[in-house]
């Protein structure tokens, strides 16, 4: 079998260069891309105690993140005088002559994207980043061509000696083993003139079944293991307050986590990388909150809730508003993993990322605590069959909210699920490795990475290391299969996403690359004119057709509340540049509220903005 490279000397500034890269896997007939990585300890960041990131269980997959940042160092780059396509003008990558070319080579079709250079790095550091404009599909083989790159001496930049040498077709096998004639000979059907490159290399997506095979299959063996019951439930505390009764307790779950699947544990696995129902601890404890309307007329739906960063199930009260309506009742249990009894696990991970895999498998373990959550509102003998829950849950007629990290894991949880049928994903996103540069909300958490891994390429690739685990617990791995194409025995689901303009702390490239990905259609206008710095607002999302709902299986609503654009580069927005944060400002806006009820009760979309929508501004 051929050998992987240790480091590629196509680009030399940093070992994992240029990334993703198939010099860095191996041929696997078992797969279903027919490759598996194979990464080098020694060619990862190595933290300051001189610790390279393991990636033993990133070498379990089969190809490369969707959300993967095509990255290379290209010395002396000039990205407006090369004319490469920055991130409000996404549809310049596609032209003819554009500078970079990225060629799905399994459609045969060039992917749109933008680029930009590192902005959190020092001058003559930064790596070029170049960001898909939605998730990269599963399975396919994508080849990347950098050509007419001119650098900020006005003069084009020369290739390095290694890409002379694979153009020549006269590589050293000791220098670089794999060979490109065969990326060449895609560039060149592609009309991309060979001497004009300064770089070309190419790399395999992860397919579904490596990304999703694990949750996947905890899901099946826990329905097996339920054999048609519900999942065992206890009620420890209620609260009334004549409208709203607050529901705390515990449920079972079936668990694949080693130990009783507290913050540090991780996945059992078999021989072939997928998980083991724990025979020692077989149960996982989950505890849930529910808020239940006390004087509904008849049994009423009810809402799975996915809570925000780091946070608990007792964000759920967030939607007692719906139950003292007596519209609709809501659960939450913790997005394990991503949960507040995590931050302190949290805090070790960061200083050595080699245990990443703590973080990623809770979150497996969590998005099954959602489903049975489900279950337990589905159930005739779950929640519903409780005394304390007074008959108020309509069994069958459960559905999904979940608002920022809950948006950004909500779609992953709802493409697994058969519990329910409608989401709501109020400001969220796709991609942590896009989205923690850009957010208000990392800083903090950045203050000890960036102590831990110093140099400003290790950075990037490192949160690339970690996004191939990440991918197992939030939309990267599981969106592409939300709307259309669905897993074998789980159905499509329609989607709402409500997206803040400006937004601090989930970027807005994020939420409609999440768009993108899913086939989403955009409310039109979407802003009003002069508001974006984007020469095509929404690029590439259709106009919604409200008249036409069968049409649609996923709209995007944008809200704007008057704060300024956000950064054009991967910097975080910050007051007062910025103006104050819009982050949670759609849940208290009428109009949002009525659009995600009425939609999540009966599945009509409501045009509830005659123009562009706009809440109240913002002070701050």
């Amino acid at each position: 079998m051929a050998a992987s490279l240790v480091c590629d000397p196509l680009d030399e500034w940093a070992c994992l260069l240029p990334w993703p890269n198939d010099a860095f896997t191996v041929p696997d007939p078992s797969t279903p891309t027919g490759r598996r990585l194979d990464l080098r300890n020694t060619a990862t960041p190595r933290n300051a105690a001189g610790t390279h990131i393991d990636v033993t269980d990133q070498n379990r997959a089969d190809g490369f993140s969707p959300m993967s940042i095509v990255l290379a160092h290209v010395p002396g780059l000039d990205p407006v005088a090369s004319g490469i396509a920055p991130s409000t003008d996404i549809g310049a990558s596609l032209a003819d002559d554009a500078p970079i070319v990225l060629l799905d080579t399994t459609s045969g079709e060039r992917l749109a994207y933008w680029a930009e250079l590192d902005a959190q790095a020092p001058d003559g550091e930064q790596l070029l980043m170049v960001h898909p404009a939605q998730a990269l599909p599963e399975g396919h083989r994508i080849v990347v061509g950098l050509r007419n790159l001119v650098g900020t001496d006005g003069n084009v930049i020369e290739r390095t000696e290694a890409m002379n040498a694979a153009l020549e077709g006269t590589p050293e096998p000791s220098v670089r083993a794999p060979d490109l004639s065969e990326v060449i000979d895609d560039l060149t059907s592609d009309g991309v003139d060979a001497d004009s490159l300064y770089l070309a290399w190419d790399f395999t997506v992860a397919s579904a079944q490596s990304l999703a095979g694990r949750a996947l299959s905890m899901r099946d063996q826990a329905y097996d293991v339920l054999a048609g019951a519900s999942p065992a439930f206890v009620v420890d505390a209620v609260a009334d307050n004549g409208t709203v009764r607050t529901i705390d307790g515990t449920y079972g779950v079936p668990n694949f986590l080693t130990g009783d699947g507290s913050p540090g544990n991780t996945l059992l696995l078999d021989a072939a990388g997928l998980p083991l129902l724990n025979d020692k601890q077989p149960t996982f404890t989950a505890s849930f909150r529910c808020v239940v309307p006390t004087a509904a007329a008849a049994p009423v739906p009810f809402i799975v809730y996915g809570h925000g960063l780091l946070g608990s199930r007792n964000e759920v009260d967030a939607l007692s508003f719906a139950a003292s309506l007596g519209q609709a009742g809501a659960c939450a249990t913790d997005e394990i993993g991503m949960s507040s009894d995590d931050i302190g696990n949290l805090a070790g991970i960061l200083t050595d990322l080699s245990r990443f895999n703590e973080q990623a498998d809770r979150m497996v373990q969590g998005l099954l605590n959602q489903q049975m959550l489900g279950l337990l509102l589905n159930h005739p003998d779950g929640f519903g069959s409780h005394p304390d829950f007074a008959g108020a849950v309509a069994n069958g007629a459960t559905q999904f909210v979940g608002n920022s990290q809950g948006g950004i894991l909500g779609g992953a949880a709802s493409a697994l699920s058969n519990e329910w049928e409608r989401v709501v994903l109020g400001v969220p996103g796709i991609g942590y490795s896009l989205l923690l540069p850009r957010s208000s909300d990392w800083p903090q958490f950045q203050a000890v990475f960036d102590e831990a891994y110093t140099n400003a390429a290790d950075r990037v690739l490192a949160l690339q290391l970690i996004q191939l685990l990440w991918d197992r617990g939030e939309n990267a791995g599981y969106v592409q299969h939300l709307t259309s194409d669905p897993y074998p025995g789980t159905s499509p689901k329609r989607v709402l996403l409500v997206q803040a303009f400006g937004d601090h702390q989930v970027a807005n490239v994020s939420t409609e690359v999440l768009a993108r990905t899913i086939g989403a259609v955009v409310h039109e206008p979407s802003l009003a004119d002069g508001r974006s710095a984007d020469t095509d607002p929404q690029w590439g999302l259709p106009p919604a057709d409200f008249d036409q709902q069968d049409d649609i299986d996923a709209l995007l609503m944008v809200w704007d509340f008057g704060t300024p654009a956000p950064p054009t580069v991967n910097l975080p927005p910050s007051s007062p540049d910025y103006g104050a944060d819009p982050h949670g400002a759609a849940s208290g806006e009428t109009a949002v509220l009525l659009q995600a009820l009425t939609f999540l009760l009966t599945g009509e979309l409501l045009d509830v903005c005659p123009e562009a929508c706009t809440g109240a501004p913002l002070s701050g």
